[in-house]
């Protein structure tokens, strides 16, 4: 990805600038190191972290520039 593109809030309908990074994993389906990431701009951060914590599939949430940490 380069500086140009510009990363999106994933949620539905949203065209916000990610500032979040939401790390997670399915541990029915990922082993236990493997992490899918989903963005989230300040305003959907807290019910893009509850659908996920809700399942127990949250493992962290980080700024979007740490996101590959």
């Amino acid at each position: 990805m380069t500086d140009a593109e510009e990363l999106l809030c994933s949620a539905k309908g949203c065209r916000d600038a990610a500032v979040w990074a939401l790390r997670w994993n399915n541990p029915k389906i990922h082993t236990p190191e493997r992490r899918k990431v989903w963005l989230a701009c300040d305003e959907h951060r807290a019910s893009l972290t509850s659908f996920l914590d809700r399942r127990d599939f949250l493992r962290d949430v980080v700024p979007v520039a740490d996101r590959d940490l």
